[in-house]
């Protein structure tokens, strides 16, 4: 908790200072709502706003495992293979200049309004910084040890295993890191597009409406969603790689 004071206080301070300039000059509340009138929605809206959420990290967590399998089995064959590298690492940052809310209403036409889109727009978000990361990793491994395993006879899936995996985990968790924390946005983008339940429905209504402090209410919901996502890979990262945080307890 004392690593994290100081940015928890600059929180508190811009949160009065919002307040303070809201109430002195009489901003209307469909412009800039009060963070206590913020706060007041969410306890109004509590019930609605759970239901919501529960549809979108459902969403989120479906399309974020998705990219998991998907990111791991194209990333192991670029690392294994250098041709499929070659191919395939060209195509895959060519991809990433495509606007995800350009793709989602063709996914919407071919999938309907369910929660398949949602979910392989999740995957898109995902996907690319889980293999990009874990591609570096398998790349940036110790080649010393690989080639002393190849001196010792080692076959590839064997330098695989006990070599290139392990030394790649750190690379891989930093990517999951990053891409959970697109996962509550992929789904909320995917919502907006066309759906009955889930926080981008909650703030596409709002919004309609001029409920602006119920807009900042679905905010904060996201934010913290995507905080307890974020500290839940934190907490495996560290549960599966317990000799990299004793070896630098700086890090993560």
């Amino acid at each position: 908790m004392r690593r994290y004071l100081s940015s928890a206080s600059v929180v508190i301070i811009l949160l009065i200072l919002w307040e303070v300039i809201v109430r002195v000059f009489a901003v209307p509340k469909y412009i800039l709502p009060a963070p206590t009138q913020v706060i007041k929605a969410l306890y109004i809206d509590y019930n609605l706003l759970f239901g919501h959420s529960m549809q979108t990290v459902f969403e989120a967590l479906a399309g974020f495992m998705l990219a998991i399998l998907a990111g791991l089995a194209l990333a192991v064959l670029m690392g294994l293979i250098p041709s499929v590298k070659k191919t395939f690492y060209p195509l895959l940052v060519i991809s990433q200049t495509i606007p995800i809310v350009a793709v989602a209403p063709i996914l919407i036409i071919w999938f309907g309004y369910g929660m398949m889109p949602k979910i392989i727009v999740v995957a898109l978000v995902c996907f690319f910084p889980i293999t990009v990361s874990l591609v570096e990793g398998l790349a940036s491994v110790d080649q010393d040890m690989v080639k002393l395993l190849l001196v010792m006879g080692a076959k590839p899936w064997q330098i695989f295993k006990i070599v290139q995996f392990p030394g790649s985990l750190p690379a891989f968790f930093a990517g999951l890191k990053i891409s959970v924390t697109y996962s509550i946005m992929g789904a909320v983008i995917g919502e907006w597009l066309g759906a009955s339940q889930g926080l981008g429905v909650y703030l596409t209504r709002s919004m309609h409406s001029f409920l602006i402090e119920k807009v900042f209410a679905a905010i904060v919901v996201i934010a913290v969603l995507s905080l307890l996502l974020f500290a839940l890979v934190s907490f495996f990262s560290r549960l599966i790689m317990p000799w990299y945080y004793q070896k630098s307890p700086w890090q993560g």
